[in-house]
């Protein structure tokens, strides 16, 4: 996905933040966040897949390299491995072995 891409879904969503409808405003928000739920799910599972590819058994990619090349958190490319899928603010302590 180019710049140009994302830059037009963000456009997107800010026209549904400018209708000046209340009510048609929150029902718009209300379908998207309905749908996003599952995209994210899709998402998600795509992206972890990818983060597993690149790292090939510690064959591949470091995950420093994984994040980088990805343009996402270290965090998140840790959090795959270590099986988290929270939204980052019940994240699990480290243990003493990490």
């Amino acid at each position: 996905m180019s710049d140009e891409e994302v830059r037009r879904v963000s456009d997107a969503l800010s026209a549904v933040e400018g209708i000046a409808d209340r009510v048609e405003r929150v029902r718009a928000q209300s379908r998207i966040m309905a749908d996003q739920v599952v995209r994210n799910r899709a998402w998600s599972a795509e992206r972890t897949a990818l983060i597993r590819e690149l790292w090939a058994e510690g064959e591949g990619m470091s995950y420093r390299e994984i994040a980088e090349h990805l343009g996402i958190k270290l965090s998140t490319v840790q959090d795959v491995f270590r099986g988290y899928k929270g939204s980052g603010t019940a994240r699990p302590k480290k243990s003493a072995e990490e």
